[in-house]
């Protein structure tokens, strides 16, 4: 397990479009806001955890048809499933691989991005939290989505298409902690409903998207 995440790692950074690209898109994504909504920094502050997550989220989509597509076109896709380590193992792998090169970096440059809108000093620790908490959570669902649509050409649209609905409930409690905490409110809440999301996708998924690829490589 540990030699095929290291693989994973060093594909992300060396192949285009993997590592540093969620990145370099929630940082346009912050950019574009204040074009679109206006300067005001009252405004800014107030939407800021939203649109902190949603660009979250959107960087996450970018890179999932890249978790199984390129080891289902050369091959190494049916290597792994001969392999000792259980299917379950190899996308639970995958799924960190994914978060470690799209949601940590997420999580690391949050705070900044929070300064640039305008985000109220105590939230953001809280957006920090969020993101950690939640983002896992977007790595398992998008594994899940990139077995439902391997091999299929065109598959990334409908990638999206399918995992979207799925992100919602992850949207939803992580945006309402890094606002509360933001406002001063209590998280503990949200915060609960979003590490119970995250640990029952965590529980689950693998295993469905394990069933998945066993199915799609017959």
């Amino acid at each position: 397990m540990i030699a095929l995440l290291l693989r994973d790692l060093r594909l992300a950074v060396r192949a285009g479009g993997g590592f540093g690209l969620g990145l370099a898109f929630f940082r346009r994504e912050r950019g574009g806001v204040p074009f679109g909504v206006g300067p005001e920094t009252g405004l800014l502050s107030r939407i800021a955890p939203g649109v902190l997550w949603i660009g979250a989220l959107l960087a996450c989509l970018l890179s999932l048809d890249r978790i199984l597509a390129l080891d289902w076109e050369d091959g190494s896709l049916d290597l792994l499933a001969t392999a000792p380590l259980p299917m379950e193992g190899i996308v639970t792998v995958k799924a960190l691989a994914h978060w470690l090169t799209t949601g940590l970096p997420l999580v690391l440059a949050a705070p900044l991005l929070g300064v640039l809108l305008s985000l109220p000093p105590g939230g953001y620790l809280w957006v920090m939290v969020s993101l950690a908490v939640g983002t896992p959570a977007l790595s398992v669902i998008g594994t899940f989505g990139a077995a439902l649509t391997v091999g299929l050409k065109r598959g990334g649209l409908l990638l999206s298409l399918l995992v979207l609905p799925l992100y919602v409930p992850t949207l939803i409690f992580g945006a309402e902690v890094a606002r509360r905490g933001a406002e001063g409110l209590a998280v503990e809440t949200p915060l609960l409903m979003l590490g119970g999301v995250s640990a029952g996708v965590i529980a689950l998924l693998p295993f469905a998207s394990a069933a998945v690829l066993r199915i799609n490589l017959r």
